[in-house]
C-alpha cells in the first residue's frame, strides 16, 4: 500500500513541477531550424551592386553601409550578425527578376541564381548550399543557415518547360508561379484587387503542364502572388503539396496577396503549407506591430490546423516592416510572444512545427512523390 501511495506521490510531484516549468518561445529555435520561405537579399545585391558581392559585405552589420544601411536602402534588414542574432535555421532566397522591366528574363534569372550560389560559396563557415529537406537538418547540425533557392515569377521560365528543368538542375527548389505579371497560363493576385478591371481567368492546360512537371520534378508549387482562381485551379492539379512561401490570411487583413478561410481549408487537405508574410501593407492598415504577425499565424493555424503554417518574411523585398520585427535578428521575438500569449497552444512540439516542422514535411513528401514517379517521361512543351 505504502508503495502504491509514494508512486502516486511521485507522479503528482513530476506533473506538477512539469507544469510549473515555462521557457521562452525561442529556446525552441536552438533545437529545429527555423526555416524563412523568402527573402529579397540577391536583388538587393543585384540594385545596390550590379551583383558585385565585394560591395555587399554581409559578414559585417550593415545598418550604415553606404550602400546598403538604412539610410539608402529601406528594404535592407539581412546581413551574418543578424541572421545570427535571429537564430535562423534555413532561408530560402529568391532569384527574382522584374517582369516588368527584364527584356531576357531567363538570362536575368541565371544572373539571380549565380549570385546566390556565389554569396553562399563566398561564407562556407556561415552558409551551406543545400537542395534537400536532410541538407536542411544536416546544415544546422553543422551550425550554419542552409541555403536554398526560390525563383519568383513564372515569367522567369519564360513559357518554357526545359527552362524550368534546367533550373531544378541548378538546385532550384521553388517557383512562385507569377509575380505581379499576368501570364499566358495563370493570372497574378493584382486581378482580384477591388480596383482590378482585368478579367479573372483560369490555369490554362500549359499551367497545368507546368504545375504537373513540377509535381515530377520535385520542385515546390509557390502560390504566393496568384490569384485566388490559380490557387483552387492549382490545389486541384497538384500531386504534391504546395507552398505559400510568403503570404499572410486574409480574413485578418483583406488584401489580394492573402489568403482566405476557403483556400487554407484546401491547403490542410493539400498537405501544404502558408508561410506569413512581414510586409506591414500586407498585414495591417497601418501602424503593424509583432503582434499583427501573431495574429495572422494564429488565424491560420486555427482554421487550416497548427501543422499548415510557417513563417515567409519576405525580408529585404518590401519597403517597411512591423514594429518589434524590423530585421533579420527579430525572429526570436516572434516566438517569444506567441509562447507569453497562448502556451498551451505553443507548446514545444507545436513552435518547432511554425519554425520548420511543417515546411520539411511538405519537403520531404515532395521529394517522396518525385521518387515515385522516376518513370514518368518529362512534360513536353506544347
Amino acid at each position: 500500500m505504502w508503495k502504491n501511495v509514494v508512486i502516486v506521490f511521485i507522479i503528482f510531484f513530476t506533473h506538477s513541477f512539469c507544469a510549473k516549468v515555462d521557457f521562452p518561445g525561442r529556446a525552441v529555435l536552438d533545437n529545429f531550424p527555423l526555416i524563412d520561405g523568402h527573402n529579397d537579399l540577391p536583388w538587393n545585391i543585384f540594385l545596390n551592386a550590379k551583383n558585385h558581392l565585394e560591395k555587399c559585405k554581409i559578414e559585417a552589420d550593415l545598418t550604415k553601409d553606404e550602400l546598403f544601411g538604412s539610410k539608402n536602402c529601406v528594404s535592407c534588414v539581412t546581413d551574418l550578425p543578424r541572421l545570427k542574432k535571429g537564430k535562423l535555421g534555413a532561408q530560402f532566397w529568391a532569384a527574382y527578376v522584374d517582369c516588368t522591366k527584364s527584356k531576357d528574363p531567363v538570362l536575368d534569372t541565371l544572373e539571380q541564381i549565380d549570385v546566390i550560389k556565389r554569396m553562399v560559396r563566398k561564407y562556407p563557415n556561415d552558409l551551406k548550399f543545400t537542395t534537400t529537406a536532410d541538407g536542411i537538418l544536416e546544415a544546422f547540425k553543422e551550425k550554419k543557415i542552409a541555403s536554398l533557392i526560390g525563383v519568383e515569377g513564372g515569367h522567369s521560365i519564360d513559357n518554357h518547360l526545359s527552362v524550368l528543368r534546367a533550373f531544378y538542375d541548378l538546385g532550384v527548389r521553388y517557383l512562385t508561379l507569377t509575380h505581379t505579371c499576368n501570364l499566358d497560363w495563370a493570372d497574378s493576385s493584382l486581378v482580384d484587387d477591388p480596383k482590378s478591371t482585368h478579367k479573372k481567368g483560369n490555369l490554362n492546360d500549359f499551367g497545368k503542364k507546368i504545375v504537373l512537371e513540377m509535381n515530377r520534378l520535385g520542385m515546390l508549387v509557390d502560390l504566393s502572388h496568384v490569384s485566388k482562381n490559380i490557387m483552387w485551379d492549382v490545389l486541384n492539379v497538384t500531386r504534391s503539396p504546395i507552398i505559400f512561401s510568403h503570404s499572410s490570411a486574409k480574413a485578418i487583413y483583406s488584401h489580394s496577396r492573402n489568403v482566405d478561410d476557403d483556400v487554407l481549408l484546401k491547403v490542410k487537405l493539400n498537405g501544404g503549407i502558408v508561410m506569413v508574410n512581414f510586409f506591414s501593407q500586407f498585414i495591417s492598415r497601418g501602424n503593424a506591430t509583432i503582434k499583427d504577425v501573431t495574429d495572422h499565424i494564429n488565424h491560420i493555424a486555427d482554421i487550416a490546423g497548427i501543422d499548415h503554417v510557417g513563417i515567409g518574411s519576405d525580408f529585404d523585398g518590401v519597403p517597411s516592416y512591423p514594429k518589434g520585427l524590423e530585421d533579420t535578428s527579430k525572429y526570436p521575438d516572434l516566438f517569444d510572444l506567441l509562447r507569453e500569449q497562448n502556451k498551451t497552444k505553443w507548446t514545444v512540439e507545436n513552435l518547432e512545427k511554425l519554425a520548420g516542422r511543417n515546411f520539411i514535411r511538405v519537403f520531404k513528401t515532395n521529394e517522396k512523390i518525385r521518387d515515385d514517379l522516376t518513370k514518368e517521361e518529362p512534360v513536353e512543351n506544347p
